[in-house]
């Protein structure tokens, strides 16, 4: 089990707490749709500053078989620990990307990392490129936001994060107690996006933006070097 198993671990965990919870009798008000990708034999990729594991799938692939056309809200989990932007321990969301807009953090997902970790919120920078598609040669902080650029829906990630740089194929890196909060926070956030508790963005403000300065949709799509279009 590498570093880089974070999100899956997370993803199938929250699966089994919401089957649980089913068989309980807490069913949530609405449709929760989890999906991962689990690799036996990953390759690795340089990176700097430590390197990544690989798929043997592409982006594109992976989001055309985990994303849906009729998904309200995305939560993207991922280890984010390859990096020297966040160097804190624990788990980080990002700010809500939404048709190619990056938008400031959700009050309401801030509300519950407070309420399931018991700390202050804690939230991972990312740049404008971080939105894009990978493939266009510039730099993403990881892949964590790649089902932003395959989807209309608002995108959140969350980010298994570390004090130090952590290389992906990196083994005895899942941290159980940050794996334990993750999974809580994706629970918590399922039961209030279904119950209408939680907003990952505010339409007005969305729609006062594009009014303002237009569509970024442009940014969810794939470019080269090489064609410009």
């Amino acid at each position: 089990m590498v570093s880089d198993a974070d999100g899956a671990i997370v993803a199938v965990a929250a699966a089994l707490r919401l089957a649980a919870m089913r068989r309980k009798g807490d069913v949530l008000p609405g449709d929760v749709r989890i999906s991962t990708h689990v690799c036996p034999d990953a390759p690795t990729i340089p990176h700097d500053p430590v390197p990544f594991m690989d798929a043997p799938v592409s982006v594109h692939a992976l989001n055309e078989q985990q994303l849906d056309d009729d998904l309200d809200a995305v939560l993207s989990i991922d280890a984010t620990k390859g990096n020297r932007r966040h160097c804190e321990r624990g788990f980080a969301i990002t700010p809500t990307a939404k048709s190619g807009w990056l938008l400031r953090p959700s009050p309401d997902l801030l509300d519950v990392q407070e309420r399931v970790t018991g700390e202050p919120p804690s939230t991972l920078a990312l740049s404008m490129a971080d939105v894009t598609p990978y493939g266009n040669d510039v730099e993403h902080i990881n892949s964590i936001m790649q089902p932003a650029t395959a989807t209309d829906a608002p995108v959140v990630g969350v980010a298994t994060t570390s004090t130090s740089a952590i290389p992906g194929p990196a083994t005895g890196a899942n941290y159980v107690p940050d794996l334990a909060a993750a999974t809580s926070f994706v629970v918590e956030t399922a039961k209030d996006f279904t119950r209408g508790r939680a907003a990952f963005y505010d339409p007005d403000e969305y729609d006062r933006l594009v009014e303002l300065y237009g569509s970024m949709e442009r940014l969810q799509r794939q470019r080269t070097t090489n064609d410009g279009r």
